[in-house]
């Protein structure tokens, strides 16, 4: 276990300076004394930990776990903590092993106490109680936003122990919290999972700060609370922004005087213009700091200059007041803490980055954080990264939450939320909830709503939107059933009500394991299409190439603001019902399956097309017209060829191209006559551009040349001349005989010859 020792004179002389590298102290602090400002003592490492009941801490600790992290990391390593439970689908879940896991470490201070000392427990499953040298600082039992504890009364001078309790399991916090059910996981393992941090400073002190951007103004709007716990008081508090990585001075600002009596709050409310405003957009995620000084405290934090909306007339996407098409994907972060490969990753910064960086060269600019928060340091990446956040709280019941679930407690827990998070400019909207149809969610949200200056939109799961500007959230999966890829020649592009913006956040049904086996949810799926003894490669090829063709369909039909993918990242179990696309052994690496590299990032690509031609059996020497949907998601026009080829294992039996122009944010359609090879086997139909920066985009098809067949078909009736016998055996997919709808119906084949028939298939 790490022991801290700080002198609290000497940390807090350099807490003003420590924040950003090369920054100077923000002016305004007056005749304060350094010693007064801010410091944050980070409380992460190695912690000791026990397990026990909920009542009684334990008589000793005999194991190590990191924080942040999970009890499954403790060393020596307990036995099941967060046991597998018996039946995914039932709410309750208890540990039967313990009721509790208690958390350990010592830090000393050195020097005269601060007037303010609080301790941050960021976030902790499930729930967390807080003492401090043995008095009890308080109780949070929300899981998934932080929690504040007063620590100046059994704060002291030289050694601290502090203690925190979690639960074992999601009973330990009851029916009327959110504990994170989600029908898929098999395990709920409980732990720190988030940073702690000891807080110190004088007062006034700033309780929070919400920087809130104006880009027409170029100015930023600053609202600060102030809170006094010493004698009454006038402040001031002076803000200064500068540009986050640089130093460089852009605003600043002094607040009018406000008296403070003792205990008492204010709140302060100034706008910053700008210097050289430059704003934040996923292509150019540029980051300002910003200080709150009240002279006893100072307060930092970053923010980019980016407003996101989505508009009610055209139900688009908007950022920064333009048009945007947003393409991204799902990080189902709580479903991956129970795959075996997952270990430490998440509080591996290095790892998290670069997962991030794989997520930008997919072509994607937004993910959704689903059914649940990463550590708040994912936050900061994305910031940087530029990555457009859908922050899902995690919510998942389906129909209405547990009856003893009041909106009292949503509406807190959201306010807590929207307080951590609304500095940053990759959380682009508030969802509430997942594939949940509740009255509850709306109308905890309404209550807070207006919390967030920004304004951003929220997402009411399956229940209807709020407000015009808010987003309808659908999972149009296509592929379940006897849906096949020809089908989407006939599916139709509108999801959703055509009245509220749409994002797609879920759609596909191609999961395969990382291991190349099928998902329970997809079995039937590749078993009809591939046959029982189908390879794993096979079914990564089927899996990627669908995907990509379902990701066309919903980008190039333009219905909706967003399409996201599910799922980056997730589990890999035998009996798992989704998984992500990383190659088996690969994820500490971050290595794609390559088939799903290759076909689905060209799927995403800004500049797009799709071969809207969905027949799979061709017949040899025959001719059709073939479109191509075109799409620009750039803010500038696009011009090339479009290449439409045919190819024969490595050979291209077919080439024509057209030279085709978009305009920014533009689509258009292209028709190619294609002459379909004499010969016959396997082949693919492709079309093909140079997107932005002239990197090669394609879409890909799948076909089977054929002769026509000479097999006679008669049957005992038609139902109309559409539906003739020969077309039962024509070759063509789109084609199909129909009987007249009566019981003693009859199809007769003549094959000819006498043949051998180890299967026949109707479909």
């Amino acid at each position: 276990m790490e022991k801290l020792t700080l002198s609290i004179v000497a940390a807090l002389l350099c807490a003003s300076f420590a924040a950003w590298a090369g920054e100077p102290a923000a002016s305004g602090g007056g005749s304060a004394k350094q010693e007064s400002k801010r410091l944050v003592i980070s409380l992460d490492g190695t912690w000791q930990i026990a397990e026990g009941k909920m009542d009684r801490a334990p008589a000793t600790f005999d194991r190590t776990v990191p924080v942040p992290g999970l009890v499954s990391l403790a060393m020596p390593g307990f036995d099941a903590p967060g046991p597998k439970i018996t039946n995914r689908l039932s709410i309750p879940q208890k540990d039967p092993k313990r009721d509790a896991f208690w958390y350990r470490r010592t830090f000393a201070l050195d020097g005269p106490l601060p007037a303010v000392a609080k301790l941050k427990v960021a976030k902790a499953m499930f729930g967390a109680r807080v003492f401090l040298n043995g008095t009890l600082l308080g109780d949070h039992v929300p899981s998934f936003t932080p929690g504040y504890f007063d620590a100046k009364p059994a704060l002291k001078t030289g050694s601290n122990e502090i203690l925190i309790r979690v639960g074992a399991d999601r009973d330990a916090v009851g029916r009327a919290y959110p504990d994170g059910f989600d029908f898929e996981k098999e395990r709920y393992i409980p732990g720190i999972f988030d940073s702690v941090q000891l807080i110190l400073s004088g007062t006034p002190h700033i309780l929070s700060v919400q920087a809130s951007p104006d880009v027409a103004g170029k100015t930023v709007r600053v609202q600060a609370r102030l809170r006094n716990d010493g004698a009454a008081a006038k402040a001031a508090v002076a803000f200064v922004v500068r540009e986050a990585k640089s130093g460089k001075l852009a605003g600043q600002l002094v607040s009018e005087t406000v008296d403070l009596a003792k205990d008492g709050e204010a709140t302060l409310d100034v706008r910053i213009p700008l210097a050289d405003c430059r704003l934040w957009s996923p292509e150019d995620p540029f980051l300002y700091a910003l200080e709150a000084d009240s002279g006893a405290d100072a307060l930092r934090t970053r923010f980019g200059m980016r407003e996101f909306k989505f508009d009610p007339a055209t139900r688009r996407a908007m950022l920064n007041g333009r048009p945007y098409s947003l393409r991204g994907s799902n990080v189902t972060l709580y479903r991956f803490f129970e795959d075996g490969e997952c270990g430490k990753l998440p509080w591996n910064e290095k790892w998290v980055r670069v997962l991030h960086q794989r997520v930008k060269d997919m072509h994607w600019n937004c993910l959704r954080y689903c059914i649940g928060f990463p550590p708040e340091a994912w936050y900061d990446v994305a910031d940087e990264a530029g990555i457009l956040i859908d922050d899902e709280f995690p919510i998942w019941f389906g129909g209405d939450v547990p009856k003893p679930m009041p909106v009292e407690e949503l509406a807190k827990e959201y306010a807590e939320w929207m307080r951590e998070r609304w500095n940053h400019p990759c959380a682009a909207v508030w969802d509430a909830c997942n594939e949940t149809l509740s009255p509850k969610t709306g109308a905890a949200f309404a209550q807070v709503r207006a919390m967030d200056l920004s304004h951003r939109p929220w997402d009411n799961g399956y229940s209807r939107p709020q407000e015009p500007g808010d987003m309808l959230e659908m999972h149009p999966y296509h592929f379940f059933g006897n849906f096949r890829l020809r089908s989407l020649a006939t599916a139709n592009p509108q999801p959703g009500d055509g009245k509220h913006a749409v994002v797609i956040n879920e759609y596909g049904w191609h999961w395969v394991n990382r291991d190349g086996t099928p998902t329970t949810l997809t079995r039937e799926l590749y078993q009809n299409v591939l046959g029982e003894n189908a390879t794993p490669e096979q079914r990564f090829h089927m899996q990627a190439t669908w995907l990509a063709a379902d990701t066309e369909f919903w980008r190039a039909h333009r219905k909706a603001a967003a399409v996201m993918h599910f799922t980056t990242l997730g589990y890999s179990r035998p009996d798992g019902q989704t998984c992500d696309h990383w190659k088996q052994g690969g994820v500490a690496g971050l290595q794609w399956e390559p088939e799903f590299h290759r076909y689905v990032r060209d799927a995403f690509a800004p500049v797009g097309l799709m071969v809207d031609y969905w027949k799979d059996r061709l017949i040899h020497g025959t001719k059709a017209r073939v479109p191509v949907m075109l799409i620009n998601d750039l803010d500038q026009p696009w011009q090339g060829p479009v290449t439409v080829r045919v190819k024969c294992g490595d050979r291209v039996c077919f080439e024509t191209k057209q030279d085709c122009r978009l305009a920014p944010f533009g689509e258009s359609t292209v028709v190619f006559n294609v002459a379909w090879p004499e010969q016959v086997g396997p082949g693919v139909l492709e079309a093909e551009l140079r997107g932005a920066g002239g990197e090669p985009v394609h879409s890909v098809r799948d076909i089977e040349i054929v002769e026509p067949s000479q097999v006679q078909a008669t049957a005992s009736s038609t139902c109309g001349p559409a539906y003739k016998a020969e077309n039962a055996v024509d070759g063509d997919s789109d084609t199909y005989w129909s009987s007249e709808f009566k019981d003693d119906a009859w199809l007769a084949l003549d094959l000819g010859t006498v043949k051998k028939l180890g299967r026949v298939r109707i479909e």
